[in-house]
């Protein structure tokens, strides 16, 4: 009986300590749980009581290089409901549809849905909002937002581009630069019973918006105005599909102007700008407004033409061939070396030709055996240095399916003979190169970017490098002068300024160019037809060097006068016309 007592005694203690050690470490961890950890658990017991919505943050501006905004954002509305917050859903739904323009189904279908939050339209008027507002409809949320808005229209839309319904840029500039035109969206923290109503005492918390950064982009609104205009008026004068001015600054590649008519509403991009058949189907119409957006001005390839003679060839022969403008060639019949004519434009050929009489004249002839002593393998490595990035290699990424490989290293290159053709953003600022005495420098499309507060976060500086010395670009200079003074290019003159350039002409008539430069800019000018069509005879094939003309003239009103300058280490030599050699009696003087 003893035993027992003592049994159950032990037993007894035994308990009372097993008993206060869970008592014990209960405590503690209650203890733990409510101070060390109080924070993370408020938080996530905050969290199953807290309703967020969205405040939308405001995408920064694009601006022009004077401050002129391109690219702006107009207040709107998001409209949306709270299923459990709402006490009259018949009056919600009718009211909604008549202000917001809705079918009444589709408005009974989001207000019926059973969420936390359901939207029922994005891009509200403002003052459909503030009427939305007035008529305080319980379970009813009208958010603020914001809408891209361009307020020129179409000036520069395949440059600039455009925002979707999220705010998000699309196409251009805007998709390019998306990660610094996006701000970072706000929020409005409500908190909620366990019914998901919303707690009136306890209010709103607001987390701000942080506006997007500003883009400040190198062209300049006045003269993209006018360049746009003059294409336009030339493109419809014509009948021509396509024009294409770009307009640059060659000393620090600062592109001023990018013209691709036709242009399309910026505030409408979904509304084509041709007329199409009413049958067109939903693909067909895709088709046509991926072709509408598309900027063919850094997108597209085309034939440069002879254009392509001065940067595939002649840069090469007078760099480092040892070659002067005054070597001559025999302008004469000769074929590639597959066998195929190689033709003058004039249908002519006229014997000993100096070099430079060969770019004035644009003789094919001449360029070709140039560029097959020249070697079509350097040739392509200065077209490389110049900024060329579609020129075909003979590499993998140049073979297609049938194990055929492409190259542009042969002699067709020299007159713009290539696989793929060329970008004319490229090219003009390959001529951009000559004008800033050899040294390229690539495109610029922005100069700084801005913070909301104004604050300087990118500096765009351009870096150039040297393609050709100054000297091989001063003489090419000379000799696309005389192009303009005295050749095919005669009527690009200016009034009151120098001028370089040159003209190029596919063998089908399919594309026509001038690409020319000043002390001051360099202006590329391309215009076809879509399809590669053949541009009509007589004035139609012209028109190129009109444009070129009118926009640089008006350009450069009230400049200074300048000539190009000459750099050190030019000597200037009388020679015979007829032999590129020191003239002699009866020999016409150059």
């Amino acid at each position: 009986m003893q035993h027992l007592k003592l049994y159950q005694k032990g037993k007894i203690v035994f308990l009372f300590f097993a008993v206060t050690a869970i008592l014990t470490a209960a405590c503690g961890r209650l203890a733990y749980l409510m101070i060390v950890q109080s924070d993370y658990y408020g938080k996530k017991a905050q969290a199953l009581h807290e309703r967020e919505r969205s405040i939308k943050a405001a995408r920064g501006k694009i601006v022009d290089r004077n401050g002129i905004v391109l690219a702006d954002n107009r207040s709107v509305c998001t409209v949306s409901v709270i299923h459990s917050q709402i006490r009259d859903p018949e009056r919600v739904i009718a009211e909604l549809a008549e202000l917001l323009e809705l079918p009444e189904d589709t408005v009974r279908k989001r207000v019926e849905k059973v969420s936390s939050i359901e939207r029922i339209s994005s891009n509200v008027p403002k003052e459909t909002g503030d009427a939305i507002l007035a008529r305080q409809l319980e379970g009813v949320k009208v958010d603020e937002d914001y809408r891209r808005y361009y307020p020129y229209d179409s000036l520069a839309s395949k440059v600039i581009g455009f925002t979707g319904g999220d705010n998000q840029g699309i196409v251009g500039l805007e998709v390019r630069y998306d990660d610094w035109l996006s701000g970072k969206d706000g929020k409005i923290l409500t908190m909620t019973n366990a019914y998901g109503q919303e707690l009136e005492q306890e209010g709103e918390r607001r987390q701000e918006p942080v506006t997007g950064n500003q883009l400040t982009i190198s062209m300049d609104c006045n003269l993209q105005m006018y360049c746009e205009q003059a294409a336009q008026k030339v493109m419809l004068e014509k009948n021509a599909d396509e024009v294409s001015v770009i307009l640059m600054n060659p000393q620090n590649g600062e592109i001023f102007a990018m013209v691709n008519v036709p242009e399309y509403n910026l505030n409408e991009p979904f509304t084509l700008n041709v007329e199409t058949a009413s049958d067109l189907k939903e693909s067909e119409k895709q088709d046509l407004l991926n072709q509408m957006w598309r900027n063919a001005c850094i997108n597209d390839t085309y034939e440069p033409g002879s254009t392509f003679k001065i940067v595939s060839t002649y840069a090469a022969a007078l760099n480092e061939k040892g070659m002067t403008l005054a070597t001559t060639y025999e302008d004469q019949p000769i074929t590639y070396d597959n066998g195929a004519p190689v033709n003058n434009a004039s249908g002519s050929f006229n014997g000993t030709t100096t070099i430079r009489t060969a770019i004035r004249n644009s003789v094919n002839t001449v360029a070709v055996q140039c560029f097959e002593d020249v070697t079509p393998e350097l040739g392509l490595k200065y077209l490389d240095n110049f900024g060329f990035t579609t020129l075909a290699h003979g590499t993998e990424a140049d073979t297609d399916a049938n194990g055929n490989v492409y190259t542009d290293a042969n002699l067709p290159t020299a007159l713009g003979g290539l696989t793929y053709g060329v970008k004319n953003v490229e090219l003009c600022a390959a001529y951009a190169a000559i004008a800033n005495g050899g040294n390229y420098i690539k495109p610029v499309y922005y100069t700084k970017i801005l913070d909301h507060n104004g604050n300087v976060l990118i500096e765009n500086n351009s870096v150039g490098r040297s393609v050709i010395k100054e000297t091989t670009a001063y003489l090419l200079t000379s000799a696309l002068e005389d192009v303009v003074q005295n050749g095919t290019g005669t009527a690009c003159q200016l009034d009151n300024m120098a001028v370089a350039g040159k003209t190029g002409t596919t063998d089908a008539y399919n594309d026509l160019w001038f690409v020319g430069y000043t002390p001051y800019y360099t202006c590329a000018v391309w215009s076809g037809y879509d399809g590669n069509q053949k541009i009509p005879e007589g004035d139609a094939r012209n028109f190129h060097k009109t444009l070129w003309r009118k926009v640089m003239n008006r350009i450069h009103q009230g400049m200074e006068y300048k000539d190009f300058e000459v750099p050190d280490g030019i000597e200037q030599i009388s020679i015979c016309a007829d032999t590129g050699l020191l003239p002699r009696v009866g020999c016409p003087v150059t």
